[in-house]
C-alpha cells in the first residue's frame, strides 16, 4: 500500500508511516490512524485485529 499524502504530496508506503491510536470510539486493538512522517497528517485508518 501506498498513499499520496494530501497535505505535503509525498508518496508513504505502509512501512513508513507512523502509526498512531485512533480517536473516537474506534478500538484501539483493531485499528490504528497511519500519519505521513514529513508533515504528520493522517493518510487513513485500519483495521489491525483478528478477524474473528
Amino acid at each position: 500500500m501506498v498513499e499520496e499524502c494530501d497535505t505535503c504530496g509525498r508518496s508513504v508506503s505502509a512501512e513508513e508511516a507512523i502509526r498512531r491510536e485512533t480517536f473516537a470510539d474506534l478500538d484501539t486493538d483493531r485499528w490504528q490512524t497511519l500519519c505521513c512522517p514529513n508533515c504528520g497528517a493522517r493518510l487513513r485508518t485500519i483495521f489491525v485485529g483478528p478477524d474473528s
